[in-house]
C-alpha cells in the first residue's frame, strides 16, 4: 500500500510528526507499505527539502508568505505533493491550520472523483477550551482552527485518536463508532549509554524526575509538591528536564524554582530526543503533574510513554491517558488530579522502598512493550486505512 502523511508542521520545534507520525511511517514501512511525509517547515528555515529518514521518504514544501492566498497556495502545494506518490491513502495529522487547509482541498478532490482515501489523525483538541485558548493566536485563527476541527472530525473516510477523550468528543460529533481508530502514542527505544549521574555529580542521591514542557500543570504546584519530598526525604534531588515553551512561562518557572537551593534543583532544560535515555536511566521515581483540564485529558503523552518504556517508576495525576498507560498500584501509582500532598507521599514511600520503585519500573515496561509498541500499534492504523473505503461523490 502506498500511504503519505501530511502534517501541520515540520519535524521540529513541535513534535507531532517527530515522535507520532514518523515512528507510525516507519513501523508501517517495515510491514513492506511505501511511505512518504509531506509537511511545511513552519517555524524552521522555509525552504524545500527531501531526504530519509530510514526507509521512509520526508519532503517540506515551502511557505507562501502572501496573506491568504499564501496559505491556499502553500495547503495546495502539500496536497498536490502528496498525490504526486499516486498514494492509495493519505493521513493528515492534526486538522488545522494548513494541514487542515490541505484536506479540506483533498475531500473536494475526492468529491470530484479522486480515488484516494482520505484518513484524519486528532493527537490534541486544538478548538476551544483547548489549544486554541492556550495559545496565542488571532481571532480569525481561532475561529478557523475551530472550525476546521470539527470539520475534519467529520468529513473523512476514517478518523485515529490518540485519546479516549477524543474519541468521545468525536463520537458526540456524530461520528459513527465503526469510523473511529483508537491510536495512542507508542514506546520508543531511547539510548542510555554513558553516566549522567557521576556528570551531574549526584552521588547516590534520590533522583526524582520531571520531564516537561511546562504546560501540563501549574508550575506553583512544584512548591508544594517539593517541600513535602524534602521534609521526607532531605536528600533527594530534583532533576527537571525540559523547558517551557513561551518566554512568560519560563518567568513564572524561575520564580518558582527561586524557592529551592540551587544544588536541590538541577535543571537541564531542552534535551535532544537521543540524549533523553540518559536522563531516564538515572531517575529512581518521576513525578508527572497534570492538571484535569480538557487539553490533558484529550493529550497522549510522549513523555509519559518514555519515561514508562524506559523502566521508570511513574507518580501522576489521575488524568486522560495517564488512566490509560498506568494500572494503579501495578505499573505505576495514580493521585487524585491536584493532590500534590498524596504525591508527594507516593513519591517518598517510593523513594524509601527501592525495590517496589524497581517492581513498577519493570512492569511498567513490560507493559509498554506488550500493548504499546508501533509495530502493534501499525496495524490498528492499517485497519483504519482498509475501513476507508472512499464515499462515492
Amino acid at each position: 500500500m502506498r500511504i503519505t502523511f501530511v502534517g501541520t508542521f515540520g519535524m521540529a520545534p513541535k513534535s507531532t510528526m517527530r515522535v507520532r507520525a514518523l515512528p507510525l511511517a516507519q513501523a508501517l514501512s517495515a510491514r513492506g507499505h511505501e511511505l512518504r511525509i509531506v509537511m511545511p517547515p513552519w517555524q524552521l528555515e522555509n525552504r524545500a527539502a527531501r531526504w530519509m529518514e530510514g526507509d521512509v521518504a520526508c519532503e517540506y514544501v515551502p511557505i507562501s508568505r502572501f496573506p491568504l492566498f499564501g496559505y491556499l497556495l502553500t495547503s495546495w502545494r502539500l496536497l498536490r505533493s502528496a498525490l504526486r506518490g499516486k498514494p492509495d491513502v493519505i493521513h493528515f495529522f492534526k486538522p488545522k491550520a494548513l494541514a487542515g487547509l490541505a484536506a479540506w482541498m483533498a475531500w473536494h478532490y475526492q468529491r470530484l472523483g479522486g480515488r484516494v482515501r482520505l484518513v484524519v489523525d486528532e493527537d490534541d483538541w486544538e478548538g476551544y477550551g483547548g489549544w486554541n485558548d492556550a495559545g496565542a493566536y488571532p481571532r480569525l485563527a481561532k475561529a478557523l482552527f475551530a472550525w476546521q476541527e470539527r470539520w475534519g472530525l467529520i468529513h473523512n473516510d476514517a478518523l485515529t485518536v490518540a485519546s479516549r477523550a477524543l474519541e468521545t468528543i468525536a463520537l458526540s460529533h456524530g461520528v459513527p463508532p465503526t469510523r473511529i481508530r483508537y491510536l495512542p502514542n507508542g514506546a520508543a527505544e531511547r539510548p542510555a549509554e554513558g553516566n549522567l549521574r557521576a556528570k551531574l555529580g549526584l552521588g547516590d542521591a534520590p533522583v526524582v524526575l520531571l520531564y516537561t514542557r511546562f504546560t501540563e500543570f501549574d508550575p506553583e504546584r512544584l512548591v508544594l509538591l517539593w517541600q513535602a519530598i524534602r521534609t521526607e526525604i532531605p536528600q533527594a534531588r530534583l532533576l527537571i528536564v525540559g523547558t517551557a515553551l513561551t518566554s512568560a512561562l519560563r518567568e513564572r518557572i524561575d520564580q518558582t524554582l527561586a524557592h529551592f537551593p540551587a544544588e536541590e534543583v538541577l535543571r537541564l532544560g531542552w534535551v535532544p530526543l537521543e540524549q533523553v535515555g540518559l536522563c531516564l536511566a538515572i531517575a529512581d521515581v518521576a513525578i508527572f503533574p497534570t492538571d484535569d483540564t480538557l487539553i490533558n485529558r484529550c493529550k497522549c503523552s510522549v513523555k509519559l510513554t518514555d519515561l514508562l518504556g524506559a523502566g521508570v517508576a511513574v507518580v501522576a495525576d489521575a488524568v486522560g491517558q495517564n488512566r490509560e498507560y498506568i494500572l494503579d498500584g501495578e505499573t505505576g501509582l495514580l493521585v487524585p488530579p491536584g493532590d500534590a500532598l498524596a504525591m508527594a507521599q507516593r513519591v517518598s514511600a517510593l523513594l524509601l522502598n527501592p525495590q517496589r520503585a524497581r517492581e513498577l519500573g519493570a512492569a511498567a515496561r513490560s507493559r509498554m512493550r506488550h500493548h504499546f509498541t508501533w509495530e502493534r500499534l501499525a496495524q490498528v492504523a492499517l485497519s483504519a486505512y482498509e475501513l476507508a473505503t472512499p464515499t462515492s461523490p
